[in-house]
């Protein structure tokens, strides 16, 4: 389960204040306990380089103009084991955030409860049905990954960069660099490949497919995937507070 960072420990269910950390990107929205806007969505675009603190400087700064809230969720680009960051491929080099407890972080500077967990984790909170296995896929930056067992989230695996083909990794045949190496049509393909050895992996029930990149998959998808909105990313920053019953 995410963790709480020492600025709160109450279950705070409404008036959440959802992040979500891209690559590319910082978003959040002030959402009720139900998933709807209280706010308008802001974002700016992620600094480069971008070590801790000059992340929990632009989330604060991100934040300012948005309405109260009473706690916060964070979906975040890496590895997360209770609040704290142990990787973050896309953000900074090999080693910078490791152990890097950003739920306690931000909490200080927003002086609210926090609750983190990796992005792809978070989205897919905010799409599943909460019946059978359910996976997503997160295409953006990187590639991200989520797995579900009726509604429950698994421990995440970093399938993204485990060995895909002649030597490279999900991510580096399937991120947004690859994407923008080898155009849309053979990155595509790359995809069906992918997707097929997800679901003799996984044998899941069904699949979303989301992130920044989802868009612009052509291939014909089967009945049991699903593309989802990047707002999930947002709505799933609820589900952390208010799980699915």
């Amino acid at each position: 389960m995410p963790s709480r960072s020492p600025a709160g420990d109450r279950a705070l269910r409404s008036r959440i204040l959802a992040i979500d950390v891209g690559g590319t990107g910082l978003k959040a929205a002030v959402l009720d306990a139900q998933g709807k806007m209280r706010s308008e969505r802001v974002r700016v675009k992620t600094p480069h380089p971008c070590p801790p603190d000059a992340l929990v400087h632009a989330l604060v700064e991100l934040v300012r103009p948005l309405p109260d809230y009473e706690c916060v969720s964070v979906g975040f680009p890496g590895v997360v084991r209770k609040g704290r960051i142990l990787t973050a491929p896309n953000l900074a080099a090999e080693g910078v955030y490791h152990d890097f407890d950003l739920a306690s972080q931000l909490g200080r500077a927003l002086d609210r409860p926090v609750r983190v967990a990796n992005d792809a984790d978070v989205q897919g909170l905010g799409a599943i049905r909460g019946r059978g296995v359910e996976m997503v896929v997160t295409f953006g930056t990187g590639m991200g990954t989520g797995l579900f067992q009726d509604g429950q989230l698994a421990p995440h695996l970093e399938l993204a960069h485990h060995p895909f083909r002649h030597g490279k990794t999900y991510e580096d045949q399937l991120g947004r660099k690859a994407l923008k190496k080898v155009g849309r049509k053979k990155w595509n393909r790359r995809v069906a490949i992918a997707l097929e050895q997800f679901r003799a992996l996984v044998h899941f029930d069904h699949l979303y497919i989301g992130g920044g990149n989802a868009k612009k998959l052509t291939l014909k998808l089967a009945p049991d995937v699903t593309l989802i909105p990047n707002t999930d990313g947002l709505l799933g920053g609820v589900r952390l507070w208010n799980p699915l019953s």
